[in-house]
């Protein structure tokens, strides 16, 4: 008997042939293909008439077959076929190319929907190579999938109705009774019916608002469990500590969000659950000092901290950072990174083994079997959005048994507050809103490609007063299939520097040099050897450069507004006024437009949001997150908002889903736990 963990290829009409096609979208079993949602759906409720079918848009037009011409052979394996069909008022020719087996499959006299773009003259109109439908009149919507190459929406609407066929009565509704009709839900059966094979608007939006509400309940109700899961542990236990010692070692003072998030993690530091705390705040608002008090309570308290960081660039950058400021202390900072020659990552291990290293900066290679700590008493990961849940626990799950590390995890990756719940919703949460003193708005100016010369020599003006600038492409280098027009590091850097930027020293950095190489390079830009750096959004996370005060980016309109604004970011960290220089056709684009009017970043974000629309913005698997199928968080903030509240409420009264009602709902939140591999 069919279940819904039942190969696809068992489904009539699949087989394996079709089944290797179905994985190639993901889908692998009867479920699978039932959560395969469609992308869109053609119209079929109110087809257009011939002489009124819009030239601008496709449409669909209910017609009758008055003639088929026989094969025309264009050219070797090229035919071509030719209807003429009529709605009773008008005559439409439709040409199809290689399309055999569907023009003889169309029968004279007899009435067919024809979905497509028409073209010709008002008294000649024209369609080519049109979707072609059987006359349903119970046919409102027909689905339209992502597709692969073999399979196409209609093969897989029929596989669709099959599964729907199988699967009645198969599974048991996850969503409680009590729930569905607190928030007047449908039940999954009729979902799923609905979000497939749709009888009008009105049964589509309130599918879709089912699923969507499933979905969001079940991710709430996961990152619930992965929270209360970690507050059942015990904390490594600290006592407060004067803080006066660690303050002095600034030569300025921390603003009041960077002190408000840092009593937060000390009151967490001291507490018997371990802490499990988001530090928010835009480029440049001063988590990394946050972190450093964060470090230095735990090692006055015995115990040790490792920092992870996505890049051996940005790690190498801290280690220099905090080796500075606690320069003069009883506190060591090592560093940790895959590129590090064996014996001196022996010497690292050593000394984080015994306790002698009280701090540990590293990349991915802190996760190695190989590391092992004395006393690891706080985890701390930076750019948290490049780290799933799962490599942020197994760094935890290096400390002693019985004693939890904290963890703090840092992202300037600004993100409104609501939708900070979801995407971290395992987390507390403290938000740097404030700019440390001196750091000034960066001018950003949006030009198009004939102005880059003028921009050129504005850079050249800033090099020759001493200061350094950065040029950053799309592309690391052109290829084949490289789209045209776009800017590459390799051949900018090569051509900037025998043209434009002849006489100044220029150099290149891109994520595919060794990282002994790359290190130099950042040294060499760092120490002021290099004036222009040409690079890819490699220096997007952490680079501090304080003496680069101009950025051109290429090809702007190839970014997001969120990842542009952390590029942005890597000027204007010094005293002298700093300028961004995005270069792009699209100059009356309003994304690009956006950002040049300002630099706080949760502005950035929500006008980021409110033109993206609909979608998975934010890339939940980088959060190590499951996937939405449906629900893409921006589309309504007040559904989030309330499966956040009745995941809550139902965690209150059944914690672990032990209840006989939540049975089904217990299986599929730990379906979404391991998809997110946390």
């Amino acid at each position: 008997m069919a279940t819904l963990s039942t190969n696809i290829q068992y489904l009539k009409g699949v087989g394996e042939k079709r089944a290797r096609l179905y994985a190639r979208l993901g889908v692998a079993t009867i479920g699978d293909l039932l959560e395969y949602y469609p992308r869109d759906y053609i119209d079929f409720s109110h087809p257009s008439s011939i002489i009124a079918a819009p030239y601008d848009r496709p449409c669909a037009i209910r017609a009758r077959v008055a003639s088929k011409s026989s094969e025309q052979r264009i050219r070797k394996g090229l035919s071509l076929f030719k209807v003429l069909v009529t709605d009773g008022q008008n005559d439409m020719l439709i040409t199809f190319f290689n399309a055999k087996y569907t023009v003889s499959a169309l029968k004279e006299e007899e009435t067919y929907l024809f979905y497509g773009r028409v073209a010709g003259r008002i008294g000649r109109r024209e369609m080519a190579s049109p979707l072609v439908f059987q006359d349903d009149p119970d046919l409102a919507f027909s689905p339209v999938y992502p597709l692969t190459e073999g399979l196409s929406s209609k093969m897989i609407a029929a596989n669709v109705r099959q599964a729907l066929t199988l699967a009645e009565g198969l599974e048991q509704d996850p969503l409680p009774t009590a729930v569905r009709t607190a928030y007047e839900l449908c039940g999954r059966r009729e979902a799923l019916e609905s979000i497939h094979f749709p009888a009008d608007q009105k049964a589509l939006a309130k599918a879709r608002r089912r699923l969507m509400f499933e979905e969001l309940f079940q991710l709430n109700l996961a990152l619930g469990q992965t929270k209360r899961a970690s507050q059942k542990e015990a904390a490594a236990p600290m006592k407060p500590v004067v803080m006066n010692d660690f303050y002095h070692l600034f030569p300025f003072e921390l603003t009041k969000a960077q002190k408000r998030a840092i009593s937060d993690c000390l009151d967490n530091l001291c507490g018997t659950v371990p802490m499990n705390r988001l530090l928010q705040g835009d480029v440049g608002s001063g988590k990394t000092m946050v972190a450093a008090a964060c470090s230095y309570f735990t090692v006055q308290n015995g115990y040790q901290t490792a920092m992870m960081a996505p890049t051996e660039i940005l790690a190498v950058q801290h280690y220099q950072t905090w080796s500075k400021l606690f320069a003069g202390t009883e506190i060591s900072v090592g560093l940790l990174t895959g590129s590090m020659g064996s014996a001196a990552k022996r010497e690292v291990k050593a000394r984080l083994a015994d306790g002698r290293l009280s701090i540990v900066i590293g990349t991915h290679a802190l996760l190695q079997d190989s590391v092992v700590f004395d006393r690891l008493g706080l985890v701390i990961t930076d750019e948290q959005h490049r780290f799933g849940v799962s490599q942020r626990m197994a760094l935890a799950q290096k400390a002693q048994a019985g004693q939890y590390p904290h963890v703090l995890v840092m992202s300037a990756t600004p993100i409104p507050r609501t939708l900070a719940f979801i995407i971290y919703g395992d987390l507390d949460l403290s938000i740097l809103d404030e700019m440390p003193k001196g750091r000034q708005p960066v001018k950003t100016y949006l030009i198009d490609p004939p102005k880059r010369e003028r921009a050129y020599g504005f850079i050249r003006r800033h090099l020759d007063a001493g200061e350094q600038a950065y040029i950053v492409c799309p592309l690391v280098e052109q290829g084949e299939n490289s789209p045209e027009g776009l800017e590459s590091a390799v051949e900018e850097a090569e051509r900037l520097a025998r043209e434009s930027f002849s006489g100044y020293a220029v150099g290149m950095l891109h994520g595919r040099m060794k990282a002994a190489e790359k290190e130099r390079v950042m040294t060499d830009f760092q120490s002021g050897k290099l004036q222009l750096l040409v690079s890819t959004t490699v220096i997007e996370v952490g680079v501090d450069v304080p003496n680069a005060t101009v950025m051109l980016i290429q090809n702007a309109e190839r970014f997001g507004l969120s990842q542009l604004h952390q590029l942005r970011g890597r000027v204007g960290r010094g005293k002298a006024e700093s300028f961004c220089i995005l270069v792009s056709a699209q100059t009356d684009s309003p994304r690009l437009q956006a950002i040049c009017k300002t630099n706080d970043g949760f502005q950035v974000a929500e006008e980021d949001l409110k033109l993206r629309g609909p979608g998975d913005f934010f890339g939940l698997r980088q959060h190590g997150l499951p996937m939405m199928k449906i629900a893409g968080l921006l589309e309504d903030m007040e559904l989030v908002e309330k499966t956040r509240a009745a995941a809550i409420e139902v965690l209150k009264t059944d914690p672990d889903l032990l209840l006989p009602e939540h049975a089904a709902l217990r299986e599929h939140t730990n379906q979404m736990l391991e998809t997110a591999g946390a």
